[in-house]
């Protein structure tokens, strides 16, 4: 995180970086507190307040997107742990994050509201997160966005997830 944040901070550096975790597909022993999740969540906070730092100042000017690829089932399932499922989350902080608030339609987790009868059904394309990102964060134009970059996501966007 600390290499990361030195070339992003650079004058001349990069204006973007990707990273990819593994160990998220937690099949068996999430637990509550004592938990494999629990485990992983402290070393992705611990992460992120180490790249915060390393940021410095740049650090107002910064949004990062923290999405996964698959949601979890609802339920948990007979090794205490949760399999593959639809509805995820993502979430965005930063400096230059206009945060605070929750952009989704809880379905609730109620047998009636779950997809398939086993996910939390899902509301909102992360793509659509993204896009909106890049398109007031990084000023990338619609028309890229919507030829090259999310050809099918449709071309609605959500406004104020970012300062200006």
């Amino acid at each position: 995180m600390r290499t990361a944040a030195a070339f992003l901070t650079r004058p001349a550096g990069p204006s973007v970086a990707v990273f990819d975790t593994l160990g998220w597909d937690t099949h068996f022993n999430e637990g509550g507190a004592q938990g494999q999740l629990r485990a992983r969540l402290g070393v992705l906070d611990q992460a992120l307040r180490t790249f915060k730092e390393a940021m410095g100042p740049a650090w107002s000017r910064t949004v990062v997107l923290l999405a996964t690829e698959f949601g979890r089932t609802a339920a948990a399932n007979g090794t205490r742990g949760t399999d593959h499922g639809t509805g995820a989350a993502a979430f965005l902080v930063g400096g230059a994050v206009n945060g605070g608030r929750v952009l989704a339609d809880w379905p609730g987790l109620s047998p009636a509201a779950l997809y398939q009868g086993r996910d939390l059904r899902p509301t909102l394309d992360v793509r659509l997160v993204a896009k909106s990102v890049l398109h007031d964060h990084l000023h990338i134009s619609a028309r890229t966005l919507e030829g090259e970059v999310f050809a099918d996501s449709g071309q609605r966007y959500l406004s104020g997830l970012v300062r200006s």
